[in-house]
């Protein structure tokens, strides 16, 4: 299969993949459920009945604890402002950590949100035990913690950390990050800015580097952080209940980076590449790249679009469920392929982050696959004898079949739609290909017949065009067949196009030429394309 790396290999410095943003949330094993909270706090911690303010002393605790602690290394601590990112508010405490060579915490966000809690309510009818409670999950509004801190291990990276029971924790990491610290420690050469590298001494090394991420190194770091700024238990609550966290990764994204040495074929690059997704990126073949198959029982999305949501440019998404791929040019260098998940079900894989080598390997057959498609695309330019050789008959045993014109709009409307239709497993029908034809573009069956249909596939499948689903009568495109379609779908959108719509406006009038070059220029251009036009009618 073709990949940007076969196509683009001499405009191409280097390639490399690897994790983005991860996002992991971080569940305490012993406390997630109502029971073992019940259990926690009448066996373990002594309290005779679980009511709410058992549970506001835990918050009050913890949130004395988080002022102290930043008033004791003299951190600041504010309350998040409606419509300020975070991020870009914390940037010059990052800048200044970065510049001294300093690891730990160096900002706290408090914020108001949304997150896992309990509700703790009296039994309507009374029961043998007095100080029975009822608890269930809810989700409540109160203060989180962000804690922004820079690691030696994973770099910079945030922590959020609910301080309601059970004390829910988010993770944020950037693979990036990881990889500029481990090229650090290899004393090895680059260039970085913001989550992209645009130059590095050694690319196998940069490769390397990503693939050292793995579920031990990241467990190890949260762990160590978790211990440090999450909520307090004494050791006797800690031996009785064995307290350990399960990390789950919520969300996932992983690119596939290709470096140019030059800037100029970038943009053209990515313009092509949207207009061939939006155009060739059906619902079938989204599911392709995915790996799956189009059905009626999948919910989500499946869907292309192009937005300016991010990054300050156009971004291109395919969407599949309740992940999506998208490509983006930035910083005039590189073009980024990235698979974003916010749901690892969808790839029937499990979220626990020991799964996580599981997760890399899938995504990096979809990027791959999804790579190849679009080399497979781009690789079609007009091959002039390639039209010659079409429009020639070909006699094949005792049968002879006629040539295929450029210019037949039968041919035109037939490959457009067995192109951007899909396949259908096992083929099409010669029946269901002339309904999606007429039904496209609204013709009635007498101005195409389906004997003229049979007709036109018969010489399509003579040409090498189109093959048919072993002994059935049902057809699909073969490779050779794509590319061409594709070549005549460009042929007429980028050349017959503009020629059609020269019609609608005033031709120069050959007798009228003023002493003027640029109307001189005008008058052979006018030639030049009546030519073209010429010879293709020919």
């Amino acid at each position: 299969m073709e990949t940007f790396t076969q196509l683009f290999g001499d405009l191409l410095a280097f390639v490399y993949h690897c994790f983005d943003r991860i996002v992991i949330y971080g569940y305490l094993s012993g406390l997630s459920r109502p029971e073992q909270v019940v259990h926690f706090f009448r066996n373990v911690v002594g309290v005779a009945v679980v009511d709410k303010e058992v549970f506001s002393r835990r918050t009050a605790d913890y949130q004395a604890w988080v002022e102290a602690f930043a008033r004791n290394h003299r951190l600041p601590i504010e309350w998040a402002e409606k419509g300020v990112r975070k991020e870009d508010h914390v940037l010059p405490w990052q800048r200044r950590m970065a510049r001294d060579d300093a690891y730990g915490v160096y900002f706290i966000f408090k914020s108001m949100e949304q997150g896992p809690s309990f509700r703790v309510s009296v039994p309507k009818y009374a029961t043998k035990d007095p100080n029975y409670r009822i608890l269930a999950r809810q989700r409540s509004r109160f203060t989180h913690y962000y804690f922004y801190l820079r690691d030696e291990t994973l770099g910079p990276m945030m922590m959020r950390v609910a301080s309601f029971f059970p004390f829910q924790t988010t993770y944020y990491l950037n693979g990036h990050s990881f990889i500029e610290q481990e090229l650090k420690r290899a004393q090895i050469g680059f260039r970085k800015t913001d989550n992209a590298f645009l130059a590095v001494d050694d690319v196998a090394a940069l490769q390397a580097a990503a693939d050292r991420l793995s579920p031990a190194i990241i467990r190890g770091r949260l762990d160590y952080w978790t211990l440090i700024l999450g909520p307090k238990f004494s050791t006797k609550e800690r031996k009785q209940l064995n307290l350990s966290r399960f990390y789950a990764i919520a969300q996932i994204e992983y690119c596939r980076n290709f470096i140019f040495k030059r800037n100029f074929p970038i943009h053209k690059l990515f313009e092509r590449s949207c207009e061939l997704g939006l155009w060739r990126l059906t619902a079938d073949k989204i599911t392709e790249i995915f790996g799956t198959r189009l059905n009626r029982r999948m919910r989500g999305k499946l869907a292309t679009v192009i937005d300016r949501i991010e990054h300050g440019h156009h971004v291109f998404r395919a969407y599949f469920k309740n992940a999506f791929l998208k490509q983006y040019e930035k910083f005039a260098t590189f073009l980024r392929n990235e698979l974003v998940s916010n749901n690892l079900a969808d790839f029937r894989l499990k979220k626990g982050l020991d799964h996580l080598d599981a997760v890399r390997q899938r995504f990096q057959t979809i990027t791959d696959r999804f790579a190849g498609f679009q080399a497979q695309w781009l690789n079609v330019h007009v091959d002039f004898p390639l039209l010659q050789r079409l429009a020639l008959p070909i006699t094949i045993g005792a049968v002879r079949y006629p040539g295929i014109k450029i210019h037949d709009p039968r041919v035109i409307r037939l490959l457009e739609v067995l192109l951007n239709s899909g396949s259908h497993i096992g083929g099409w029908t010669a029946k269901q290909i002339h309904h999606a034809v007429i039904t496209t573009f609204d013709l009635s069956d007498s101005t195409y017949r389906l004997d003229q249909l049979r007709y036109d596939l018969r010489k399509l499948k003579g040409h090498g065009l189109l093959q048919r689903d072993g002994s059935r009568y049902a057809y699909r495109l073969t490779p050779k067949g794509v590319q061409v379609a594709l070549l005549f779908l460009f042929f007429h959108k980028r050349l017959c196009g503009p020629l059609a719509n020269s019609r609608f406006h005033h031709r120069p009038n050959p007798q009228h030429q003023p002493a003027s070059k640029l109307e001189a220029a005008y008058h052979r251009a006018d030639k030049a394309i009546q030519q073209i036009v010429d010879l293709l009618a020919a």
